[in-house]
């Protein structure tokens, strides 16, 4: 009876749409070549405080104009320089098009009256080349472009955020870039991390990437990836649309101090999280080498609050190359051991995953949970409901959060390393392939630094948010509000003095 009553509650979760969602147009003329040129880049005006949360939740609406459709995702495509820049960093841009000339839309993502993107400025027009297609090494089997640069960006006056350049032909056709700003520090802030090393990882533009190559099968994947090539998912947009953009707009709404990262900033500069609040690992964040790990660990280790809102999260091992068009630009991941030349010569440095020998350090001593498996979908079964997180969801223990578990999980294994004291939320049944039984675990765990991490266990988190995924209404708003429990408590400052975990391992765990 308590557990039909709550689900009747939950229902609220779903009935709120976002009302009088309104957008300023801002020129389109070659004058408004810079972000002070234009309205509707004025920063917006955001309380220190996070307001407290009221139902119904907002949620966006299905009409979102930056999108690009299917149709138009065809003859154009494009990359840039850098993964991240500080606002006035020089940034060039390489396009390949069929049209004569292209302009820029350039997007600013987040939470605007329901609308998830903004306009800013246009950019160009710009003369349109046909550049040659991409060519893959013999040795490394990774594909390269050497395509000459379309155009030089000012970017003075960006706002720190995540943008999609939206590359338009005077036909429609369309496609994406990304591009992370940073602010000028993170003490004081949220940090938002973009997993680019992941989106590489996984992005076939021009045959190949670590998993399958020109033969179609693992034995011939790329053995580097290199970010000197557009995106082929999501249009070009790596995988940010559907396993970010929610998490960067639920920041944006909730009016937190954010700061943007990419994850090869954590290996370009080991301070990069100093005196952040909290670092959110969005989504899929598969990739880290030696130092990205360090700095998540120092961040960490030094009382910021961690969130990974996925799963399989450092769980790569990678290591960084020049391209001709700068340092890290090249990310190196044979998989196996024996096949890394550096292995022998630099244990340390080799690229077979974390958990794995010559130097295993499984990610459960960060992360607190274990990768488990890629599976099919199952539901999460809720067996916390006392934690904070759970604040305001009438969830009882055994409420069943429909589909959320899946593809790939986390669980929590004593046998590696995992920080003490740990609190399972959800203890869900998940069968792994070739039918060996499984769990999938999401956590929450304190540190002596104050800091608490947060591990959801499951690929589908991000894109619950906002009910996406096929998520049904009623666990996408328990999904929501524990987002927003979590964000806001980990916004201001180390949680685990106030909100400690309880280690409830053995009630689960032999």
């Amino acid at each position: 009876m308590r557990a039909q009553s709550a689900c009747v509650a939950l229902v609220l979760f779903a009935t709120g749409l976002a009302a009088g969602c309104t957008s300023t147009r801002p020129s389109t003329s070659a004058a408004a070549q810079s972000p002070q040129s234009s309205p509707s880049a004025a920063p917006q005006a955001r309380p220190k405080t996070a307001q407290p949360l009221t139902f119904p939740l907002p949620r966006p609406p299905r009409r979102q104009p930056w999108r690009i459709t299917p149709a138009a995702a065809t003859g154009i495509a494009g990359y840039v320089s850098r993964d991240s820049i500080a606002p006035g960093d020089p940034l060039d841009l390489y396009v390949s098009t069929s049209a004569k000339t292209f302009t820029v839309l350039v997007y600013r993502m987040g939470w605007y009256d329901g609308l998830l993107g903004r306009l800013t400025t246009t950019l160009g027009p710009y003369a349109g080349v046909s550049q040659p297609a991409g060519t893959v090494s013999p040795a490394l089997r990774m594909v390269t472009t050497t395509w000459t640069r379309s155009a030089s960006l000012d970017t003075s006056g960006w706002l720190p955020g995540v943008y999609l350049l939206r590359l338009t032909a005077p036909d429609g056709r369309a496609n994406f870039v990304p591009l992370t700003v940073r602010a000028p520090s993170a003490a004081g802030r949220v940090v938002l991390i973009t997993p680019d090393t992941t989106w590489q990882a996984y992005n076939r533009w021009g045959c190949c990437d670590l998993y399958d190559g020109d033969e179609g099968g693992f034995a011939s994947r790329s053995y580097a990836v290199s970010f000197d090539r557009p995106y082929l998912a999501e249009y070009g947009a790596g995988e940010f649309i559907d396993r970010e953009l929610p998490i960067v707009a639920e920041v944006d709404r909730l009016g937190l101090a954010a700061d943007f990262v990419t994850d090869v900033d954590l290996h370009r500069d080991p301070h990069v999280l100093d005196g952040a609040t909290a670092v959110v690992s969005m989504g899929h964040d598969e990739y880290y080498s030696v130092q990205m790990r360090a700095t998540l660990t120092a961040a960490r280790d030094a009382g910021s609050n961690v969130a990974f809102l996925g799963s399989n999260a450092v769980y790569r091992r990678v290591r960084f190359e020049s391209s001709p068009l700068g340092a890290d630009r090249v990310m190196v991941d044979y998989k196996l051991a024996s096949l890394d030349p550096v292995s022998r010569l630099d244990p340390t440095q080799t690229t077979a995953d974390w958990p794995q020998p010559p130097d295993a350090h499984p990610e459960s001593s960060l992360t607190g949970g274990m990768y488990a498996c890629l599976g099919h979908t199952s539901n999460g079964v809720v067996v916390d409901p006392t934690s904070y997180l759970f604040a305001g969801t009438h969830v009882v223990k055994g409420t069943p959060l429909t589909a959320l578990m899946g593809p790939e999980v986390d669980r929590v294994v004593l046998a590696d390393p995992t920080p003490r004291p740990i609190e399972i939320l959800t203890h869900s049944p998940f069968a792994c392939p070739l039918g060996d039984a499984s769990e999938a675990d999401t956590t929450y765990y304190s540190t002596a630094s104050g800091a608490a991490v947060f591990d959801s266990g499951t690929m589908r988190w991000v894109c619950a948010v906002y009910n996406g995924c096929e998520i049904d209404p009623v666990t996408g708003g328990i999904v929501r509000r524990v987002t927003d429990n979590l964000l806001l408590a980990f916004a201001e400052g180390p949680a685990g003095p106030a909100h400690p975990a309880h280690d409830n391992v053995a009630d689960f765990l032999p």
